[in-house]
């Protein structure tokens, strides 16, 4: 089979390679270059490059770099910035692997491979009608599948998960075992293309700063003023400044410029059961039909180890589906994507992205 199998230099993908060459296969590594041009490289990207080359050199494989550095710029980084001005909550690691790793590396290079195998925890299922979905990792802790429900069927049925079946803890002895130089790494945190830029500072330099009054939701008082509705998310809780806590974020209205607050543990205020989510997007089709709804679904609003379980409807005559929750959710925000599962928890059926009411 010829592979192209994306490497980080991180232990995941190391131990991906690892396993790929224990099942005798040959593929070619390649190392995405999306990192911001003058900020020091991004995400560890020297000592990335060097992990990478000596896996090449350990098992005999070809190795590329490849920078689409522009595109995610054009499609990813203006995405977040056109997002958080709008007052949105973006999630760029979903649309980076929507758009960079598996939609520009594929048009590019990966259109050349049967296959690309990927350090992702996740796995693929075939359907009883033949088809193959997205499925959940045997590592519920580390699963991945949220941050990859906005793929379509063609890319999910091209992907290889060699540790999908893996526990964290397995892929470290794995690694340990075979004496893997990064065997010991430390995971990656925050968002890749960001490097060691602090998420504010970013937001800063693109957006500046744009004073507004805080104002506690249940009184109309204001309290405080914030620098810019940008540099806060629904749920925050800290970094708000004010005395008298906890405070936690629980609305946003972008026009007046103005940012809500509530007070106290576990506030109403910070929970909903409603969803309301647009451009729902179905990985391997759409899986009910119109008789149907409303169907019982597990969901995540957040990448979180923990499901949600509620009833999905679509919304008489328009493309908005409703996710009601069996249980009150915290820090709804609009902006930010639903991913859908089958009750079982089994398969990752789809996304939407949330909605204000």
């Amino acid at each position: 089979m010829n592979i192209a199998a994306l490497v980080s230099g991180g232990v995941d993908s190391a131990v991906v390679v690892h396993r790929l060459k224990e099942l005798g296969e040959d593929p070619t590594l390649f190392y995405i270059r999306i990192s911001m041009e003058g900020d020091g490289g991004g995400c560890t990207y020297e000592e990335d490059i060097e992990i990478v080359s000596w896996l090449a050199r350990k098992y005999g494989f070809r190795f590329e770099e490849v920078s689409l550095h522009k595109e995610y710029w054009e499609h990813v980084i203006q995405y977040t910035i056109d997002s958080v001005k709008r007052g949105l909550t973006p999630n760029p690691d979903m649309m980076c692997n929507k758009l960079i790793k598996f939609g520009f590396f594929e048009q590019y290079w990966g259109k050349d491979f049967d296959k690309i195998a990927t350090g992702h925890y996740a796995r693929t299922a075939t359907g009883a009608d033949g088809q193959i979905y997205l499925a959940t990792a045997a590592d519920h802790h580390k699963d991945q599948t949220y941050f990859l429900g906005q793929l379509n069927s063609l890319q999910v049925s091209k992907l290889l998960f060699p540790i999908g079946d893996l526990q964290k803890s397995e892929v470290r002895r794995i690694a340990e075992e075979a004496r893997l130089l990064n065997a010991r790494r430390k995971d990656s945190q925050g968002i890749c293309f960001l490097g060691k830029i602090n998420y504010n500072d970013f937001i800063k330099r693109y957006l500046g700063e744009k004073t507004g009054a805080i104002i506690e939701l249940e009184t109309g008082r204001k309290i405080g003023e914030h620098k810019g509705l940008w540099f806060h998310t629904i749920g925050q809780r800290k970094g708000l400044g004010l005395s008298g806590g906890p405070w936690y974020v629980v609305g946003k209205n972008a026009e007046e410029n103005i940012l809500f607050v509530s007070n106290g543990y576990d506030t109403e205020k910070q929970y909903g059961r409603r969803l309301l989510l647009d451009g729902m997007h179905f990985i391997t089709g759409t899986p009910w039909s119109e008789s149907d709804y409303p169907v019982k679904v597990a969901f995540k609003n957040r990448h979180t180890p923990e499901f949600s379980h509620g009833t999905l409807s679509r919304q008489p005559g328009s493309d908005t589906y409703l996710l009601e929750s069996e249980t009150p959710i915290q820090g709804i925000a609009p902006g930010q994507f639903a991913v859908i599962y089958d009750e079982a928890q089994h398969l990752c059926l789809g996304s939407g992205v949330i909605t204000a009411e």
